[in-house]
């Protein structure tokens, strides 16, 4: 028989109460509590981070690139570190936001006011204000601790609930699409972060003030409302896999947190319902400042191998090479495009490069050609970045046409050291897509995918023609 030892147990019970401190909805927030924790965390998450970024990028991060509201501020430092980096990054901030929103809506209730303001926490540099405000403010009173927690049982009255909460979630999904994509022309924050939310939030208050239930439960109706509003999005032939698969590891985590905002509404508020369907009416009127006001910011991803062969046979190659092969990639076969093969009519500044794709042509009128050494041209037209993967045909949602523009491009070779050559690939880029912390994670990968799929098949052509030169081939590289 294992025993433990009394202070394992207070240290077991002390890490289990500052767990549910941190993450629940049932305990209180005292106001030195909530300003400790608050200055704790983010003092822990700037150490980690700022290490990890010196460690793998060789870049350090001040402490206003950290609070800083400018995302710009904050892209800009992953610029050439690994590309795993920004996922690692938005996978990490998740439990912090989890915590930052949790805590500040029961600092709210706990010093006496609505848990709405609590929200506050959620918008940039506003958070930092809402904090500090949070942690300055008395208690006043405290969460209810028997409030009614029980899971859906088997009755008309939980079936019905559970049921009316995921249906005004879906109305809502669909109604912001509507106003958001066909009314503003805008894929903004108010559809990918606040609609989440506002529909698990719906859906869990309508259950609970209906019928309470658990946590739990309520979290897993936030994730339920996102997931039977992407399937309606799919039936009705709205969007595609590919773009829902995209977008779930953003929305799936705020539904759920919605719904865990929705059980803390439901049992602390007196209409929730009433204080819901108030915030619903913002998110049209967000959607309209963001048509109006959206950032047209630029993104560059460069990718590099190394070619064993003289830099001017990897000119040449760069400038003609034959069709590329089948693509083996998943990711292609299933929609994403890509190239097959590029071709040059003219020499010199003014030519024009077409690059094929499986969705279309790129016109890239040639604006630099310094050989062996720079080819530069901008983008003049190009196609869709995917076919949508759809039991219809020709879906063609709006995301598709402009979105994701590229601008320009270029080739870059240097002499290496050891003869052979260094190749890079460039693209500069335009998405139109909210919040581009998060979007730009896929633009990046699959344009570094594109770059390493026709810089591969540049460098095999050119170290097959070397002969008597005798270079010899370098392994593959891989990014």
């Amino acid at each position: 028989m294992i025993t433990v030892s009394t202070p394992a147990l207070r240290l077991l019970g002390a890490m289990r109460r500052l767990f549910f401190g941190w993450f629940g909805f049932s305990r209180d927030v005292p106001r030195v509590y909530y300003a400790v924790s608050g200055l704790t965390l983010m003092l822990g998450k700037y150490t980690v981070e700022r290490s990890v970024l010196y460690l793998v990028a060789g870049t350090t991060m001040s402490p206003w690139q950290f609070f800083s509201p400018v995302l710009a501020a904050r892209e800009e430092l992953v610029r050439g570190a690994p590309d795993w980096l920004p996922w690692a990054w938005f996978l990490w901030t998740l439990p912090f936001l989890w915590i930052a929103v949790t805590m500040t809506l029961r600092r709210a209730y706990s010093a006496g006011y609505s848990v709405w303001p609590g929200l506050l926490i959620l918008i940039p540099a506003v958070n930092l204000v809402t904090m500090v405000v949070m942690a300055l403010l008395p208690n006043r009173r405290s969460i209810p601790a028997n409030a009614p927690s029980t899971p859906i049982r088997h009755t008309v009255l939980h079936y019905r609930a559970a049921l009316a909460g995921l249906a005004v979630g879906l109305l809502l999904a669909l109604g912001m699409l509507g106003i958001s994509v066909y009314t503003f022309g805008t894929y903004g924050s108010s559809l990918f972060l606040g609609t989440p939310i506002l529909m698990g939030a719906v859906a869990s208050v309508i259950t609970n003030t209906a019928a309470p239930t658990r946590l739990s439960t309520s979290v897993y109706l936030g994730m339920l409302s996102v997931i039977l509003a992407g399937g309606a999005l799919w039936v009705f032939a709205l969007e595609g896999i590919i773009c829902l698969a995209m977008a779930a590891p953003l929305a799936l985590p705020l539904g759920a947190l919605g719904g865990a905002i929705g059980k803390l509404l439901a049992d602390t508020s007196r209409r929730p319902i009433r204080g819901t369907s108030a915030v619903l009416l913002l998110l049209p009127g967000l959607a309209g400042v963001e048509h109006l006001t959206r950032p047209e910011p630029e993104w560059v991803v460069e990718t590099e191998i190394h070619v064993a062969a003289d830099i001017d046979e990897v000119w040449n190659c760069v400038i003609h090479f034959p069709d590329l092969p089948p693509p083996q990639a998943w990711y292609y076969r299933w929609g994403i495009a890509c190239p097959i093969r590029a071709e040059i009519s003219g020499t010199g500044v003014g030519a024009v490069r077409r690059c094929i794709f499986t969705t279309g042509v790129f016109v890239e009128p040639i604006t630099a050609w310094d050989a062996p050494y720079r080819l530069a041209f901008d983008v003049t037209q190009q196609p869709a970045p995917m076919f949508e993967l759809s039991p219809y045909h020709d879906l063609h949602p709006p995301h598709l046409d402009g979105a994701l523009r590229s601008t320009r491009g270029e080739f870059i070779l240097h002499r290496a050291a050891d003869g052979g050559t260094r190749l890079i690939g460039r693209t500069w880029y335009q998405l139109e897509l909210l919040p581009h912390s998060y979007w730009t994670l896929w633009s990046d990968l699959l344009i570094h995918r594109i770059h390493h799929r026709v810089l591969q098949h540049v460098k095999q052509h050119a170290e097959s023609s070397v002969g008597k030169d005798g270079f010899r081939s370098a392994a593959p590289s891989h990014f």
